[in-house]
């Protein structure tokens, strides 16, 4: 099986000043994996995706899709999209509707339980506000009368975030999905309304798209004699009843193809439109771009007001916001290669300064990667493959005078009987309470076994040498199992982890000094089923 895991181990140090240049805009965005609903934010500058069955999702493989975020690059393109976080995901379908016109709001497709693991319903949207640290907790809204029988919701919200159109199998549908409207009005939201026979077939419509002048709506169907399974259609509002429409609109050949197209948005201030297709693409479905002859060139970068927080910085700034500029920065290249043949791997990276931002790049076998950074300051980076042990390592760089670093990773494939050392799991000295800076890794270990929820793991403890042999392997097994209450108490299923204190038995390193010792003391796991 793939798994992931994000430990952190080692630190390193960076700035990030540009990305690697992508040959189309979505080549890092697309993966072997299913792409939904694309969103641009009203900045231009974030992407928001659904991804489908990705291994990182909450729920893993079995998960219909988490919102995964992509950053708009000086070049147009996109970065590698990281994963939203357990605030907008979970073991349901998740996708993002629309913003608030100012992007402070986030309109969620699906209610939240938040007593329940599998929170997300499809009984309606939510949203969440931006906060310094992302977004908040989504707060359900209430549609009276709203129900979908459907597995999952697709629709938008209107720029002005009056209108909702979307697709559900409700009360008078006439075959599966029909598309249906509300209206926000007097502080809320009207009963949700068919648009008619005109747009619905006795077959499926889904992912409905309302433009800017409000009449203008595009959709998928497979219930009219398109090109494939699913192709995008348009058709125009007559008059102010949402039940009159023109005849839908088949939008060609330059859109639609045998395959599946689903999620047309219009986005003018980039001077293109997003969908998404299964045809030509990485995996099952993948981000396309599509430039009608009526839309204006794309909003240079500078023009695009900047967002809260951005993944893509400029040459004169730094992930590190302290750090100086311009004259104090070091070219950081390497490759990541598999730990066991030393061969190159694909694999995704992450930089995050000080400052909070991050730059997502994709690495490759024989290229590997390269970006410029400050070279003074504290960093992390975060490396994943598909397959493979991830890590998260920090980097300490204090020196103006280094202008160049080779950074290389080696990555463990993901089988039965790796073992991990959890170096940042750290105690009181001689006792088992746990120093604060141990539980970010922990909960990267809950994290880790919540995705893979089919790996068992054996914790081991180890000390030095010092002191009663008796009393050491007593005191390794107490931390193993504080370690294992810990992980337990995030809902963890306790048979799913053994624990064994091994004393000063297992020494990786010598006892003859210091330096050497604290590498003895130390918490592992192995992998005892995958």
């Amino acid at each position: 099986m793939r798994a992931y895991l994000f430990l952190a181990q080692v630190v390193v140090a960076y700035t990030a000043a540009a990305q690697p240049l992508a040959s189309t805009p979505f080549e890092l965005v697309n993966t072997p994996y299913d792409e939904l609903n694309p969103v641009i934010s009203p900045d231009g500058q974030s992407l928001y995706i659904t991804v489908a069955n990705h291994p990182q999702n909450v729920g893993g493989r079995k998960d219909p899709g988490d919102i995964w975020i992509a950053q708009r690059n000086e070049n147009n393109t996109w970065s590698a999209p990281v994963h939203g976080g357990g605030q907008l995901n979970d073991r349901a379908y998740n996708g993002v509707a629309g913003f608030s016109p100012d992007g402070q709001s986030l309109y969620l497709l699906s209610h939240y339980d938040h007593r329940s693991a599998a929170a997300a319903r499809t009984q309606g949207i939510s949203v969440a506000r931006r906060s310094g640290s992302g977004w908040s907790t989504p707060e359900n809204i209430t549609i009276p009368y709203f129900q979908n029988k459907s597995g999952q919701l697709s629709g938008a919200l209107s720029a002005d975030g009056t209108v909702f159109v979307f697709a559900a199998e409700t009360y008078g549908t006439r075959g599966v999905e029909d598309l249906y409207v509300t209206v926000k009005a007097g502080g809320g939201w009207s009963e949700p309304k068919n648009l008619g026979s005109v747009v619905n077939t006795p077959f499926q419509e889904l992912s409905p798209f309302l433009a800017a002048d409000g009449k203008t709506l595009y959709f998928s169907s497979n219930g009219r004699k398109g090109s494939g399974s699913f192709d995008i259609y348009k058709t125009e509002r007559l008059d102010e009843s949402w039940t009159n429409w023109s005849a839908p609109e088949n939008l060609g050949a330059q859109v639609n193809t045998t395959g599946r197209e689903l999620y047309y948005r219009l986005y003018p201030q980039q001077g293109y439109s997003l969908y998404s297709s299964t045809t030509n693409s990485d995996g099952y479905g993948d981000v396309k771009q599509y430039r009608p002859d009526d839309m204006p060139p794309p909003a240079p970068i500078d023009s695009v007001a900047a967002p809260v927080a951005t993944a893509s910085v400029r040459m004169d700034t730094t992930l590190n916001s302290a750090a100086p500029v311009n004259d104090n920065l070091v070219t950081v290249h390497g490759k990541v290669v598999n730990a066991r043949t030393g061969e190159g791997v694909t694999a995704s990276l992450i930089f995050t300064g000080a400052s909070g931002l991050s730059i997502p790049l994709k690495t490759f076998p024989e290229k590997g990667y390269e970006l410029r950074i400050v070279s003074t300051g504290q960093y992390i980076v975060k490396i994943e493959a598909p397959g493979f042990i991830s890590t998260l390592e920090k980097l300490d760089v204090q020196t103006f005078e280094m202008k160049d670093l080779e950074l290389n990773f080696r990555l463990q494939p993901i089988e039965v009987g790796t073992t991990v050392s959890l170096r940042n799991v750290l105690f009181e000295q001689s006792r088992t309470e746990l120093l604060p800076d141990s539980y970010e890794e922990l909960n990267l270990v809950v994290a880790f076994l919540q995705t893979n929820d089919r790996v068992r793991i054996e914790l081991s403890g180890h000390t030095d040498n010092r002191g009663i042999p008796g009393q050491n392997v007593k005191l390794s097994q107490a931390r193993v199992d504080k370690v294992k209450a810990y992980l337990v108490s995030k809902g963890i299923a306790a048979k799913r982890i053994e624990g064994k204190g091994y004393g000063g038995s297992k020494p990786i390193a010598s006892n003859d000094s210091e330096e050497t010792r604290h590498l003895n003391r130390r918490v592992e796991f192995t992998i005892k089923k995958s």
